[in-house]
């Protein structure tokens, strides 16, 4: 249904678009930018990668969360209890890797274990690493690498919306060439049709040959058809401006009539402050881009893990001291080492070594491989900056060319009027110069868009550095 719908369109443009467009839709640059950056999927897809970047903090951040935990626990055989429990303890984790914790438990039954205490029971106790993960464990690590996540993230989607809206730009103003191209080949047409009445006057009053009248209609023919290709080209680009057209609720907008562009080539801020771009590019320092930081942002969580794996190389020792006081008794818990206590100290040392070696040689190549890509990164922007700069300032000098050019091809074309007029030409030689001020006019159309890509490329490239 859909494919049926853009071929009716389709044919609805080619049948009703050659007229005028004075009561049209219509869209100016700056509109159709707001468009896609408010409503495109694409660009709404990349603030929700953001927001699930913040999401990945909130979780690392659990890892520190307290942990509030409870039990209840009675076994009766035969009517003997062997023992009824209740239980609750409060875990909190530190930033530097120490274990909080405190419960109470209260036990009671016929059956305890001798190590076992009747009653009630507080207990306070600290766990702390002394060698592995005690300046840095996998809790600080997956923190931090969130933080640098998201600002890696950030970095991401700003320059990948604003690629998208550069994309979209140019696709616009592609748009605008091939309407003035279209308005170019009607105004010559109607030119044309103007000149074979003309002809063919001439020739009922014997003036001129016939032969003129042949030469005036295969000349407006030729052009006909080149107005028809020209909009077909035009109602193609608007199918594909039609890609970035969308609604606030997500719905594809629907073309039902033609839409035409607001603004033209002929006036746009570029040609005035080019200068004022480049020398702005130029003041910014390559190292605030935010594909560089981008990089920079992953080389820090490369070095997370970096740090996380030499922990590896550590023995494992923890050392835990717990305070014990009874229920309805008065705390006694100094000195440490004397009275109502329990402390161990656990201690682990991989033989070997070879998993904590490979593991941080394989974390090391991995920071010489991004530091590789951020020079790789580097030399790409550089070249794109120096080539966007130099498509500019060549374009500017080519429309002045240009513009030039087709002046000269206008008044070759009036002087070879002026000629026919007298006799001394002929409508053979005017329809040469015709379409030497029409290819020219082309060209300077092709210029002037070439030339507001490469501003809109360099322009977009200045939105993707910091401040």
């Amino acid at each position: 249904m859909k494919r049926q719908n853009k071929i009716f369109l389709l044919v609805f443009l080619l049948l009703f678009g050659l007229h005028s467009a004075q009561d049209s839709l219509k869209i100016s640059a700056s509109e159709f930018i707001s468009i896609v950056k408010n409503y495109h999927p694409l660009a709404l897809r990349y603030q929700l990668q953001n927001r699930l970047a913040e999401e990945e903090i909130r979780r690392a951040r659990g890892n520190f969360d307290p942990v509030l935990a409870g039990k209840l626990g009675e076994k009766n055989i035969d009517g003997t209890k062997y023992y009824e429990q209740k239980n609750i303890e409060l875990g909190i984790p530190t930033w530097y890797g120490i274990d909080l914790h405190g419960s109470y438990n209260h036990l009671d039954g016929q059956k305890l274990n001798n190590s076992d205490t009747r009653g009630g029971l507080y207990q306070f106790g600290i766990t702390v690493p002394l060698a592995k993960n005690l300046l840095y464990d996998q809790r600080r690590a997956m923190l931090d690498q969130a933080r640098f996540g998201l600002r890696m993230t950030e970095a991401e989607q700003a320059v990948l919306t604003n690629d998208l809206l550069l994309e979209a730009e140019n696709t616009y103003w592609e748009w605008v060439q091939n309407y003035e191209i279209y308005k170019l080949k009607t105004e010559i047409v109607e030119i044309n049709k103007d000149r074979l009445k003309l002809t063919r006057k001439t020739f009922e009053f014997g003036e001129k040959p016939a032969i003129d009248t042949i030469e005036a209609l295969s000349q407006l023919q030729s052009f006909e058809l080149q107005q028809r290709d020209a909009f077909l080209s035009f109602v193609k680009s608007t199918q594909q401006l039609q890609l970035y057209l969308w609604k606030d609720n997500q719905q594809f907008y629907e073309l039902s009539e033609m839409i035409y562009p607001s603004d033209n080539l002929a006036e746009h801020q570029a040609y005035s402050d080019f200068e004022f771009l480049i020398n702005d590019v130029n003041s910014r320092q390559i190292n605030s881009h935010l594909s560089v930081l981008y990089y920079g942002q992953k080389q820090n969580i490369l070095e997370s893990e970096r740090r996380l794996k030499w922990q590896s190389f550590l023995p494992k020792l923890d050392f835990t001291y717990n305070f014990f006081n009874k229920e309805n008794y008065a705390a006694d818990f100094l000195p440490l080492f004397d009275n109502n206590f329990q402390y161990g100290l656990k201690l682990e040392i991989p033989v070997f070594q070879r998993q904590a070696r490979a593991n941080y040689q394989m974390a090391k190549i991995k920071l010489n491989q991004n530091q590789l890509d951020t020079n790789i990164k580097i030399r790409e922007l550089d070249v794109k900056i120096e080539t966007y700069k130099n498509e500019i300032l060549n374009y500017y000098t080519q429309i002045d060319l240009s513009r030039d050019n087709l002046l000269n091809y206008r008044r070759l074309l009036s002087a070879e009027e002026m000629r026919y007029s007298n006799g001394e030409s002929s409508l053979f030689l005017i329809n040469s110069r015709e379409n030497k001020v029409i290819e020219a006019q082309e060209k300077f159309i092709s210029i002037r868009t070439k030339f507001l890509k490469s501003f809109n490329k360099l322009k977009w490239m200045k939105e993707n550095f910091t401040l």
